[in-house]
């Protein structure tokens, strides 16, 4: 009788854990998959938790994101971080004020599984609020990423915003061709 119970119980523990492990097969299959989740997956309104483990999942293990800009005396840098450090240095903000990153043009160059994609994004607090139709920032995302023949990895993301100084250049502001 112990025995069926123990047996019971361990048939219910896996059944449990194959419920809960959630696959995010479908959003790293393509591209295009790949990149929209990307965006997808750090925008909300304030208030609504990012799923943080898709994030991670769409990168590679040595995965970097690399903001650059200005310092305070005026030289460009530029800062890099593992995907945990940016949910540690900006998940915070993102759930307190709101945060869309909306792609707006895209450029792909593949050759064999690497890719370039140089990505125009702008961005929003809120795609509800009326009074948020202008963005409040813009700028490129510079991604590289990797298709190991299973699946596309990102494996760097590399990012300016805009500025009076480095306006975004008309070709990467055409409209996303579908």
């Amino acid at each position: 009788m112990k025995n069926i119970l123990l047996v019971l119980a361990l048939i219910s523990v896996c059944l449990n854990a194959q419920e809960n492990t959630k696959d995010y097969a479908k959003h790293v299959a393509t591209l295009d998959s790949t990149i929209k989740t990307l965006y997808d997956v750090i925008s909300g309104d304030a208030g609504v938790e990012r799923d943080w483990e898709l994030f991670k999942y769409l990168f590679h293990k040595d995965a970097k994101l690399i903001p650059s800009g200005k310092t305070q005396d005026g030289k460009y840098t530029a800062r890099y971080m593992t995907p945990e450090d940016y949910i540690y240095s900006s998940g915070k903000w993102l759930l307190e004020n709101g945060f869309h990153e909306v792609e707006h043009n895209r450029e792909v160059h593949t050759f064999g599984n690497i890719s370039q994609v140089f990505s125009t994004y702008v961005s929003y607090k809120s795609l509800q609020n009326k009074n948020d139709q202008e963005p409040f920032m813009r700028g490129i995302n510079s991604i590289q990423l990797l298709n190991d023949g299973e699946r596309w990895w990102i494996i760097n993301i590399f990012w300016m915003q805009e500025s009076e100084e480095h306006p975004i250049p008309g070709r990467y502001l055409n409209s996303k061709k579908d």
